[in-house]
């Protein structure tokens, strides 16, 4: 009788057990924090399952943690205490990325965690509460990270590295048919290095005396991989910059990051640059940006446009949506001695630009309200130089 005695769903040999292949020992403080730098290269919707896994791989006394969407790779080494003998070359699996983080997350923080593998490709984590089994994939299936041929490095301060991501990130082009403006231009020379991001509608150009090759060399990083350098740089130390084989690839102490170069020719930013810009305005950066976020709030919601009047000691800035009838105007003091002038700015893409400046006061070089503003710091931190581009709008006919 069939119904009475079900076919039994997983039957095994008396006594047999899958092989046990790695076991170690982890603070979960630790393990949560490498899954969390690897997790940012894990796609959200794969089209091969195994991409939405984590690599657990044995590399000697250290756990190389490794995560791919085939463009972005990030590897992370955690040194943690081995169980198993560390010769068998099988020491690697790929374990379900969310499963995992998520449960180390929801650990109590400073546990310590086993964590066994055994040959049928289960992941169990024990701790002193508690057991907690997945399976994963085989570790060989997982596709190989990039290897970078004949690659050219270079050396450079983390801290520096880290303010070029975080100055240049807002001014990256999120226009898939400008795939070139989707990165970061790095032009690194004997002397220094320029590091430039545009959207067509503002353009940040970093140039730092700490980076430099010799020869020279010049590449695209893609933003992403840029994005996840930076959440995974501190402030000490050096890093190391490798360039080959189509990528580019980020080594920060015990993490390393490798992008896909994007394999494109960048804008000639240099030509958009004005060189003649007689009208000079230097203004209280905080001041300015807080009435430009102010008096945008009262901006048309489809065009975002602000009207900047310059005149004798202040700046006259103002908004007006005719649709809802509503209007704003703030006046803000500065220095600023040429013709009187109005321009028009998108307001998000202003206060972009305000806030991405590291200074007390902001200089405006100005030549006619058709042309491109340039922004830059009143005092330049040491060892770099910073110049920012706004391109202005054209401005609507109501009354200022």
């Amino acid at each position: 009788d069939t119904a009475s005695h079900p076919t039994p769903i997983l039957t095994t040999s008396a006594g047999a057990r899958p092989a046990l292949v790695m076991k170690f020992t982890v603070n979960s403080q630790d393990l949560q924090r490498a899954l969390s730098t690897v997790s940012g290269a894990v796609p959200n919707k794969a089209t091969l399952p195994i991409l939405e896994c984590v690599l657990f791989e044995r590399d000697e006394d250290a756990l190389r943690i490794a995560a791919t969407d085939l463009d972005i790779s990030i590897v992370q080494s955690l040194p943690v205490q081995f169980e198993t003998n560390g010769t068998d070359a099988k020491q690697r699996i790929a374990v379900p990325a969310k499963r995992l983080l998520d449960t180390v997350r929801a650990l109590p923080s400073g546990l310590p965690v086993t964590v066994q593998t055994d040959t049928e490709h289960t992941v169990e984590l024990t701790t002193d509460q508690g057991r907690y089994k997945m399976v994963g994939f085989d570790g060989g299936d997982y596709p190989a990270l990039p290897s970078l041929e004949d690659a050219q490095t270079v050396k450079a301060p983390t801290s520096v590295l880290r303010r070029a991501i975080d100055k240049t990130g807002f001014a990256v082009s999120k226009d898939a048919l400008r795939p070139a403006m989707m990165g970061v231009l790095f032009q690194v020379r004997p002397e220094n290095a320029r590091v430039v991001a545009t959207d067509g509608h503002r353009l940040v150009l970093l140039t730092l005396d700490a980076i430099t090759a010799d020869p020279a060399m010049e590449f695209i990083a893609p933003e992403k991989a840029l994005s996840l350098a930076g959440k995974a740089a501190g402030d000490l130390g050096d890093c190391t910059i490798r360039v080959g084989g189509g990528y580019v690839e980020f080594s920060l102490g015990d993490t390393t990051v490798i992008g896909r170069m994007i394999d494109e020719q960048y804008p000639n930013y240099e030509a958009v640059i004005p060189v003649e810009n007689e009208k000079r305005l230097t203004v209280q950066r905080e001041a300015l940006l807080n009435a430009v976020k102010r008096v945008a709030l009262y901006s048309s919601s489809m065009t975002h446009q602000v009207r900047l009047a310059l005149r004798k000691d202040a700046i006259e800035i103002s908004a007006e949506d005719i649709e809802r009838a509503s209007e704003a105007k703030e006046r803000v003091l500065c220095e600023y001695d040429a013709d009187e002038m109005e321009i028009g700015f998108n307001a998000t893409y202003l206060t972009e630009v305000l806030q991405d400046l590291d200074a007390e006061d902001a200089v405006f070089e100005f030549s006619s309200p058709n042309r491109a503003g340039v922004v830059s710091p009143s005092e330049p931190a040491e060892g770099e130089d910073v110049l920012m581009l706004i391109m202005p709008v054209m401005l609507n006919t109501y009354a200022a």
